[in-house]
């Protein structure tokens, strides 16, 4: 074999997979059509967000890039949320893009045991039988054979680029589409679909009057995303924000015929989370305006994105409404909104590893499974360059519960529920909420990074001192009686004298009490430990019982159904449940239980039957 794994692919899923696959000791090839291209932000500026940064801090917990790279770039950064509570906050930072591609690039190149190789893979090789994955073939002939092949090939995947009634075979604007893999993919039986996103337009910062717009400002309180990072370098260059209006509105209504969108000219269904301004305007009539984020592209250019802006209309149209908001009548357009549709493959094919149900050894990761993000691309390319590296290490795979992280959420949306629009991760998804706080992901997943040889020695060891620290403070807290002196200084702890300060924080109108003020031994451990084990004492009562629903559907995920199971030989099951189970090939009773189509009475039979007797290994 040339290589242990080929990765397809230099974007954020692409990246985290070769990183982690090197780093588990496989030798590892990552081909791209430009090596230029690497970690290029396709659309807005920013990592982190609602769940998002969950994802991020999850990602770097297990020992990924994406949270280092964008700690050295971040020229704004807000915490969301911050007026809600902790289950829904999460970490945002703007970037600068051209410094993130250069710092992802670096990474990549700096990687021992991973090489860079400039072609287009065009399709892939297999043994004899076809059931297992042998390499890969190149636009230019080569044929490179591996012994596990991860495919992140994002929008370029017989990509098409849309500007009103212009298009061409493109992944992204200017950039040729990776043609010849899709087609490959779906003589082989592959279950293909396409998906459509888009991206606004850019403006020349020079040509908008920035003073007549409002000022968005970051958070002074910046903490960085990566667990190995104590501070956050951050340049607080400031955002604007700015509205449509009627006129704008009109302007896009009069030319709706113009658009591939409502022309047919675009098939595959685009996120109706972030919808096009033309969706906008035709979805939600009764809105006189829509607020658009002006973010600036980094330090180092002078284009400004315009969030909440994105279109496909042609140049013209995009740049006569653009001209109506306020701050943007002299507007120069440095590109053009534009829409692309790609080729993608139903992410049901996959089992929770990631690896294809039909060819063995090939992974999938990113959009190519359906999914929209830079965060949601790379959580499931660590994932699957981990278990590429398991494969190949003949060791059992990464498999995460939802229980335990929004990254084994998403995947087991994914492979369970499969998608028909790109797939965003949020916070409703997590049934776990509470306990998936982006504060604790290192708690929760550092040791499985450890146990899978990713998370270092080093990271085991901030570990083990910050689980000391909180440890210390939990004893303090718990030990602390409050008196009525107390109660003197604040009025809130009347009613919880002679109760320890851990339980009081339970009331919720004690939420903002400083610990450290009655407690003066505080003052030397780090506020975020501190706030960590106020969080943990204020919700321990809604953690217990999410750890009790978690113990009922971890039974459930534990016990394995055996892959030969005839489900037609059930008496009982219904024949929407036997259709949708074959199908879906479910490892556990617990992931046949979140199949689209299967019953709770359906689960409950499956679990009866299958628990009456052994089973064997899936």
């Amino acid at each position: 074999m040339d290589y242990d794994c080929i990765v397809v692919g230099g974007g954020h899923a692409g990246i985290e997979a070769a990183l982690a696959a090197a780093r588990l000791g496989c030798s590892t090839m990552l081909i791209t059509q430009s090596p230029d291209a690497i970690g290029r932000m396709s659309c807005n500026p920013a990592i982190g967000g609602l769940s998002k940064g969950n994802l991020v801090r999850e990602l770097d917990a297990l020992g990924g890039q994406m949270a280092h790279i964008i700690d050295g770039c971040t020229i704004q950064w807000r915490l969301l949320n911050r007026s809600r509570g902790p289950a829904v906050q999460a970490p945002r930072a703007q970037a600068d893009k051209a410094r993130y591609a250069e710092l992802a690039r670096k990474a990549v190149e700096e990687q021992s045991g991973l090489c860079v190789f400039m072609d287009t893979v065009t399709d892939i090789l297999t043994d004899a039988a076809g059931a297992r994955v042998a390499g890969v073939v190149t636009a230019r002939g080569n044929r490179i054979s591996a012994r596990t092949v991860v495919i992140a090939t994002g929008t370029f995947l017989e990509g098409t680029v849309y500007i009103g009634s212009w298009k061409a075979r493109e992944g992204r604007l200017g950039e040729e589409a990776a043609l010849g893999l899709g087609s490959a993919l779906r003589a082989r039986g592959f279950p293909m679909g396409r998906m459509k996103t888009g991206t606004p337009a850019r403006i020349k910062a020079g040509s908008v009057d920035l003073q007549a717009l409002e000022e968005h400002r970051g958070e002074p309180d910046a903490f960085p995303f990566s667990f190995m990072a104590d501070t956050a370098d951050v340049l607080d260059i400031a955002c604007h924000i700015t509205y449509t209006n009627d006129r704008t509105h009109e302007i896009i209504r009069q030319n709706l015929g113009l658009s591939p969108l409502y022309s047919g000219e675009i098939t595959g269904l685009g996120p109706r989370y972030c919808p096009s301004i033309e969706d906008k305007v035709v979805k939600f009539p009764h809105r006189d305006r829509h607020q658009i984020f002006v973010e600036p592209e980094g330090i180092q250019t002078d284009e400004l994105y315009l969030n909440g802006l994105s279109s496909s209309l042609p140049e013209d149209v995009q740049l006569a409404f653009i001209r109506t908001m306020d701050g943007f009548s002299g507007a120069h357009m440095v590109r053009p909104g534009y829409a692309v549709e790609y080729d993608y493959c139903d992410p049901k094919d996959l089992y929770a590893s990631l690896e294809s149900k039909r060819m063995a050894g090939l992974f999938m990761a990113g959009q190519t499974n359906g999914t929209s993000g830079y965060e949601e691309a790379a959580a499931q390319g660590i994932l699957a360059g981990i278990n590429a590296a398991m494969c190949v290490h003949k060791r059992e795979p990464l498999i995460l519960s939802r229980s335990e992280s929004y990254m084994g959420v998403l995947v087991d949306d994914l492979v369970t529920m499969g998608t028909k629009e790109p797939y965003r991760m949020f916070t409703s998804r997590a049934e776990r909420r509470l306990s998936l706080r982006q504060d604790t992901a290192d708690r929760r997943l550092t040791p499985l990074g450890a146990s899978v040889g990713l998370a270092g020695p080093e990271r085991l060891e901030r570990l083990t001192r910050k689980l000391a620290g909180l440890d210390s403070i939990q004893e303090l807290v718990r030990a602390r009686r409050l008196t009525r002196d107390d109660s003197s200084l604040f009025p809130d702890i009347a009613g919880h004298v002679g109760e320890s300060l851990a339980l009081a924080y339970r009331d919720p109108k004690l939420a903002n009490l400083d610990a450290s003020t009655l407690l003066p031994e505080l003052n030397g451990f780090p506020a975020e430990l501190i706030r960590g084990v106020v969080l943990d004492l204020r919700y321990a009562g809604y953690v217990e019982r999410e750890d009790r629903l978690s113990s009922r559907l971890s039974k459930l995920d534990g016990m394995r159904i055996p892959a030969n199971f005839d489900y037609g030989s059930l008496i009982g099951l219904s024949t929407e449940a036997v259709e949708k189970l074959r199908a879906a090939r479910p490892l556990t009773i617990g992931q046949a239980g979140r199949v689209n189509g299967v019953r709770q009475a359906d689960a409950a039979l499956l679990a009866l039957h299958l628990g009456s007797k052994p089973t064997s290994p899936a």
